[in-house]
């Protein structure tokens, strides 16, 4: 099955395999977003040893599983080790008949799990790793995880043996919405760009959902299926998340919960309020947690990160705390007629804007300005009389800003009189607030574009639709 995307990713692992020495990879990203997958295919043909840790099992089963692999890999009967440090020199004896200068690929999947409580695995790896690896030049060791935050802290930024020894690092993101759509055709689903947005809306760009839509289906019906019904795969997956993921995780989840009732984003102090935070640390390592697992992202306002927005990124966390866990499981129309009540068109109005902030260079594509250098973010202005928020703004170097609004409506949107002075206000606002000197040109993303009359000629410089987020 050939990969979608992950180009970035892909060269990383193929220069490893090609590379004069030794190399150690972090690959790490979002459960269930396709990491394993891209390893185990670009390496295919150099895979050599390939361990999985298991959730929450002892040392001792961790390593009677260590003892089942390399004898699979390596056809040698060994003895159960009695700790990792034996397990590794086994790995060691076994890397020792692997012969030929081509790459050789030790793959170690759900690395944090087999951390465990005093069972100095990290310990055994560094050692592993500085004893043994770079002394050669032809082995690549992978080590992957869900639990970003392990990943981040215990290896990339480490301060003993793996400090400053790694050669490259990986985060693995969910598909934007085009490849999204090449997922869908190659698994013959074949469905408008107007639903595939009403997918990931529910389901984000993670594959292992996206598989699960079957030929035939439309949107509304998957997402019914997988979501609605008793069985639905996605019913429960909220909670799975997040226990694999972190081990205390009711801070991890109230965080969560209050960005997804808060839209716009809050600023950290913010966050610490309302979920009755202290504010030490925990605070700040558990948003640092949630960036890195690909949950939450902070939104610099322009001209500054003091007011930084955290936000809720993750569309299926969004989606699940909106309406799967508020509905019980039904046999069939569910989604059909929650779509049809008022405050879906409010949430579908933050979820798209949200969508729309991941696709920022193929909004600047749709723009035709990808060569030119920029810096986004968004803009609030509070103490003005009149006041005025700006969704996402543009500033380039060749003298614009592009202000940017976000409408999501399912149909050909017209701006009337009272959005058309909105719009004038908020540019109003803008350019006496900051001074600005550059040409603002006001840019309407919407849906399926916009009613030409006479607001529209006379204020929208650029007019985007869904297709340019599908480029």
């Amino acid at each position: 099955m050939p990969l979608i995307g992950r180009e970035k990713e892909i060269k990383i692992l193929e220069n490893a395999l090609h590379s004069s020495r030794s190399e150690l990879i972090v690959v790490y990203g979002r459960r269930r977003v396709g990491k394993t997958f891209l390893i185990r295919e670009t390496c295919k043909k150099h895979i050599q040893f390939e361990f999985v840790g298991m959730y929450k099992a002892s040392t001792r089963e961790q390593l009677k599983l260590f003892k089942q692999t390399l004898f699979n890999f390596s056809q040698q009967k060994v003895k159960t080790p009695s700790n990792w440090l034996e397990a590794f020199q086994q790995l060691k004896d076994y890397c020792d008949t692997l012969i030929g200068n081509k790459k050789k690929v030790l793959f170690i999947d759900e690395f944090p799990w087999l951390d465990n409580n005093k069972s100095s695995f990290l310990k055994a790896f560094d050692n592993f790793w500085n004893s043994y690896v770079t002394k050669r030049e032809d082995l690549v060791v992978v080590v992957c995880g869900s639990a970003a935050a392990y990943m981040i802290n215990k290896i990339i930024r480490s301060k003993g043996g793996l400090h400053n020894r790694l050669t490259d690092k990986i985060r693995v993101e969910p598909f934007n919405l085009k490849e999204t759509e090449l997922l869908l055709k190659k698994n013959r689903v074949k469905l408008t760009h107007y639903d595939i947005l009403n997918l990931y809306m529910a389901m984000g760009g993670i594959p292992h959902y996206l598989d699960k839509v079957n030929v035939g289906e439309s949107a509304t019906q998957a997402i019914d299926r997988l979501c609605f019904e008793k069985d639905g795969f996605l019913r429960d997956e909220f909670k799975n998340v997040f226990a694999s993921l972190f081990d205390q995780v009711d801070n991890h989840e109230a965080i969560i919960r209050i960005l997804a009732d808060v839209r716009k984003g809050l600023p950290r102090n913010e966050i610490m309020k309302k979920g009755n935070f202290p504010s030490g640390g925990n605070l700040t390592r558990t948003l640092h947690e949630l960036e890195e697992s690909g949950f939450i992202e902070q939104y610099a306002p322009y001209k500054g990160n003091n007011n930084a927005l955290y936000r809720l990124k993750d569309e299926y966390c969004s989606f699940y705390i909106k309406y799967i866990e508020k509905n019980k499981p039904s046999e069939k129309g569910v989604w059909n007629k929650l779509q049809t009540q008022a405050s879906y068109n409010s949430w579908a109005g933050f979820t798209f804007e949200t969508i729309c902030l991941k696709h920022i260079e193929q909004i600047k594509e749709g723009l035709k300005i990808a060569g030119i250098y920029t810096t986004t973010g968004n803009w609030l202005e509070k103490n003005s009389e009149n006041g005025a928020q700006i969704d996402l703004l543009i500033d380039r170097d060749d003298n614009v800003i592009n202000l940017c609004e976000i409408k999501y409506y399912d149909g050909l949107f017209t701006l009337n009189k009272k959005f058309a002075f909105d719009l004038m206000n908020k540019v109003a606002v803008f350019k006496n607030s900051t001074q600005t000197k550059k040409s603002i040109f006001l840019t309407l993303i919407t849906i399926h574009g916009i009613t030409a009359n006479e607001y529209s000629r006379q204020l929208i410089q650029n007019n985007l639709t869904l297709e340019h987020l599908f480029l």
